[in-house]
C-alpha cells in the first residue's frame, strides 16, 4: 500500500493535484503501477505543462545525521550549502570555510534549517 503523499512524489504532481484528482489515502501498488504505465488525462496534461524549472519534490537530507524527507521546495530557498535538523548544535555542523559567511534559513520541511555559506563581502 502506498500513502497519497508517497503516490504524488511517485507521480511527481503537487499533494493538492493528488486530492483533487481523486487519489485515495491509500492506494494499492498496482493500482499505482497502472496509473504510470497509463496515464489518466489530467496526468499527461500535467506533465506536458512542467516547465522543468522547479521540481515539484526534492529529497531534503541532513548533512549531520542523515535524516531524510521528501518536501515541495520553496520559492524563497535559496541554493543551500547543506541542510540540518534543527536540533543539532552548531558544534555539529560543517565547519565554515575561511573568509566565509554563514547564513541560516529555518523553516526548511519539517524539521531542517538550510544553511548558505557563501565568501565574505570585501571591505570597502
Amino acid at each position: 500500500m502506498t500513502t497519497r503523499r508517497q503516490a504524488a512524489q511517485i507521480l511527481d504532481i503537487p499533494l493538492e493535484m493528488a486530492i483533487r484528482h481523486g487519489i485515495p489515502a491509500h492506494m494499492d501498488d498496482a493500482e499505482l503501477a497502472r496509473m504510470q504505465a497509463d496515464p489518466p488525462g489530467w496526468l499527461i496534461q500535467s506533465r506536458a505543462n512542467r516547465t522543468g524549472k522547479r521540481p515539484v519534490w526534492v529529497q531534503l537530507t541532513c548533512t549531520v545525521c542523515g535524516y531524510t524527507e521528501a518536501a515541495r521546495p520553496k520559492k524563497w530557498w535559496p541554493e543551500f550549502t547543506f541542510i540540518a535538523c534543527e536540533d543539532h548544535r552548531v558544534r555539529e555542523l560543517p565547519e565554515l570555510p575561511a573568509g566565509a559567511v554563514r547564513t541560516e534559513y529555518p523553516g526548511v520541511g519539517s524539521r531542517f534549517i538550510g544553511v548558505v555559506d557563501a565568501p565574505a563581502e570585501p571591505a570597502g
